[in-house]
């Protein structure tokens, strides 16, 4: 059977080339990076150019730049870092709804430890109203913690602008960039930011593998103590295959990433166009521009979003219903109901996000596909023999019946 993968904000296979850089430091070059004798040397090295290549990535200082195991750590070390080491001058932060659980469940338990959590509203295609939030920041706001790209929706939100507005107010801004890396340009002096999350894995690096951009003079209590690693900011013997492969990744996205943004933004369109076309009565979730090229996430209205999945699985296709990090939970996507969807359309969505390895084929397959699916499915809902016989009831009346 066929497999196709629609699933890339979930995850990337690690690129082949990406392996080859990696793989040294995982066989002959296996020192610790802070030995001082000939079996560190290597790996030591190899972190301090892998630094600087990250560096160039995000266009930022080497010193300015620490290496993590993950997105989420990031995201954690970035907000509670700040939060604490802020806390003498205040308590308020301010973030929205949509974001992903890293940034949302650290700023939740920041509420229960004392901190008070703006959350902001967004409109009904996902965006965020900068007059809110700027109306929401207080003499004792401490940090704004906003995404660059939503992970469900693909919505991109104007972080130049957020970034203006903390600056004027004084405020530390940090953003979430793992689902924007290897898709828009990560300039953090263009963007205005003080801190900038990334992972490896969702641009074809490892699982195990992220950094944080701090800006120079930004003050962080650590997550992790132990040794003197990464200035003292972050304890952990260094994974230096990790580093290295995040390294050899930013490159390639760096050289890649406009043609191949193109070449998604038409694939997206083909199955958005192509399904909402053959399907009737499916909803485009997210701002129709504002919005990174490779993800399309649609509600099929009266189908349930994990039964599609299933059926999809079981003719080799892999897509998701949100973030993989919220799968095993029964409640609707917590972006979509910010969005204001009703729960029966948000658990009737598909997040269908695409990668290097999607190709037209593909696309046409899925599209192909998917209407039998879901025309079977609603063919079996009571909610949908419902709508179907209001709907011929009107259309009799329409033509003189009673």
């Amino acid at each position: 059977m066929k497999k196709i993968y629609f699933d890339h904000n979930a995850t990337t296979p690690v690129n082949p080339e990406v392996f080859e850089a990696m793989r040294p430091y995982l066989t002959g070059e296996w020192g610790n990076p802070s030995s001082i004798h000939w079996a560190g040397r290597g790996p030591r090295k190899a972190v301090d150019e892998a630094r600087e290549a990250v560096s160039g990535f995000l266009n930022c200082s080497p010193p300015e730049l620490i290496f993590t195991s993950s997105g989420s750590e990031s995201d954690n070390l970035a907000i509670k870092g700040v939060a604490f080491s802020k806390k003498a001058k205040g308590n308020h932060i301010i973030t929205t709804k949509v974001e992903h659980p890293a940034v949302l469940n650290t700023c939740k338990q920041l509420a229960k430890d004392g901190f008070d959590v703006t959350f902001l509203d967004v409109d009904e295609e996902g965006m965020l109203d900068l007059n809110e939030l700027e109306k929401s920041i207080t003499p004792k706001t401490i940090l704004i913690t906003v995404m660059y790209a939503n992970n469900e929706t693909g919505v991109i939100f104007p972080i130049k602008e957020i970034g203006r507005i903390a600056r004027e107010r004084k405020v530390v801004f940090h953003t979430d960039a793992v689902q924007a890396a290897g898709k828009l340009p990560l300039d953090v002096k263009d963007l205005g930011c003080d801190l900038l999350s990334v992972s490896g894995h969702k641009l074809y690096a490892p699982k195990g593998v992220g950094a944080l951009y701090v800006k120079r003079g930004v003050r962080l209590v650590p997550l992790i103590h132990g040794g003197h690693h990464e200035r003292n900011r972050r304890g952990g013997t260094e994974d230096v295959a990790g580093i290295v492969a995040l390294a050899k990744a930013c490159e390639m996205a760096l050289s890649e990433m406009a043609g191949e943004g193109e070449r998604l933004s038409k694939l997206r369109d083909r199955i958005e166009l192509g399904l909402m076309e053959a399907i009737p009565h499916v909803k485009r979730n997210g701002h129709p521009d504002k919005r990174i090229p490779n993800t399309a996430n649609l509600s099929f209205e009266f189908v349930e979003g994990e039964s599609l999945l299933l059926s999809l699985d079981m003719l080799g296709m892999a897509a998701s219903s949100g973030s993989a990090c919220t799968s095993g939970s029964l409640e609707p996507s917590h972006v979509l109901l910010a969005m204001g969807l009703p729960h029966e359309l948000s658990h009737g969505s598909v997040r269908f996000s695409l990668g290097s390895s999607t190709t037209e084929e593909d696309v046409d397959y899925l599209v192909e596909k998917m209407p039998p699916i879901v025309e079977r499915m609603r063919n079996m809902s009571p909610l949908w023999s419902e709508a179907e016989g209001k709907a011929a009831n009107i259309s009799f009346q329409e033509k003189g019946g009673r």
